[in-house]
């Protein structure tokens, strides 16, 4: 469940008068997602113009967990990819050229509505696609001036862990001291030197939308952020090449992977040696957010609480893999 504030219809219609719009014709709460409230919005359209999925947008509610200060970082960032030719979706600007609104007592954005579904087990054709999209993502982000910290790099991490202290074994006996003897060693083998960029941090399959074996969209930039380039490439593996549950590796859809990147983008030899231990971090990343929502979350909540032992097996795989395995040779 996804609809945190829960807006009335003719609120809805009241909202997109500041719009070239038209008048509402449906609002449906968007279920996918636990940071935001999404609705999907069908209008009438002000002139029957062609617009980006005919007159379709999304409307975005901020919730506690995106700082609104951060919301220029973001606009900013999807206008520099829209106008490199990437399928992102772009803020909509008002009639008096305002992007950022309030709308139910939280800060609100209306965005382009991208086509596409995303897939919940992903070919390996699907896998190389998203990695020439990640790839291209890549090269249309150089140039961008904008910058944000990663607040949940390796610091983040250590933060995080500290909260859930001794409630780690809750989950699983000895996960605390397994959680312990991986920051140790993240500490003193993460990589200082790779090439550094705007990422996206986050590109699960569900957020990239396709067409079969076509990406037509990359969408949910909200943890996009300045940090090593081959981390989000990490964390894209991570995401894509293990049965949800974490217990099953495919090598096809990580090569696949691989393949499509360097096929776009590239990678240094450097990048591809480091690679297993920047999935060994990413890995731990998951970890660690699930775990601390699985501690905090409560029992009766509407938000489904997503298994952080998913991502120890992962961790556990990414520690014996070596580079060859995981990127192809």
């Amino acid at each position: 469940m996804a609809v945190y504030t829960h807006v009335p219809a003719e609120e809805i219609d009241a909202f997109l008068t500041r719009y070239d719009a038209g008048r509402l014709v449906s609002a449906k709460g968007i279920a996918e997602g636990v940071e935001n409230s999404n609705y999907l919005l069908e209008t009438t359209g002000a002139d029957g113009a062609d617009r980006v999925g005919g007159h379709r947008y999304i409307l975005t509610l901020y919730e506690k967990r995106v700082d609104e200060a951060d919301l220029p970082f973001f606009m900013d960032l999807l206008d520099h990819l829209g106008a490199r030719g990437c399928l992102v979706p772009r803020f909509i600007a008002d009639t008096d050229g305002k992007r950022l609104q309030q709308l139910g007592g939280r800060p609100a954005c209306l965005i382009e509505f991208l086509t596409g579904i995303s897939v919940t087990e992903p070919t390996p054709a699907q896998a190389r696609a998203c990695g020439v999209a990640l790839g291209e993502l890549h090269k249309a982000a150089q140039g961008f001036a904008g910058e944000r910290r990663n607040a949940l790099d390796k610091d983040g991490w250590h933060a995080l862990a500290a909260k859930c202290g001794d409630d780690f074994d809750q989950i699983a006996p000895g996960l605390g001291d397994r959680v312990a003897q991986e920051l140790a060693f993240l500490d003193a083998h993460w990589p200082a030197d790779l090439p550094r960029s705007v990422i996206h941090a986050d590109l699960f399959p569900d957020n990239v939308l396709m067409l079969g074996d076509e990406v037509t969209g990359l969408i949910d930039f909200y943890f996009s952020c300045t940090d090593i380039r081959a981390y989000d490439l990490a964390v894209t593996h991570s995401a894509w090449c293990f049965s949800n549950d974490g217990a099953t590796w495919y090598g096809d859809r990580a090569v696949a992977i691989g393949a499509g990147y360097t096929a776009a983008h590239g990678l240094t030899d450097a990048e591809r040696a480091a690679f297993p231990i920047l999935c060994r971090g990413a890995a731990l990343r998951f970890l660690l957010t699930r775990a601390y929502d699985w501690i905090n979350t409560p029992a009766d909540a509407l938000v489904t609480r997503k298994n952080p032992l998913a991502y120890l097996r992962r961790m556990d795989f990414y520690a014996k893999a070596e580079p060859a395995e995981l990127l192809g040779a």
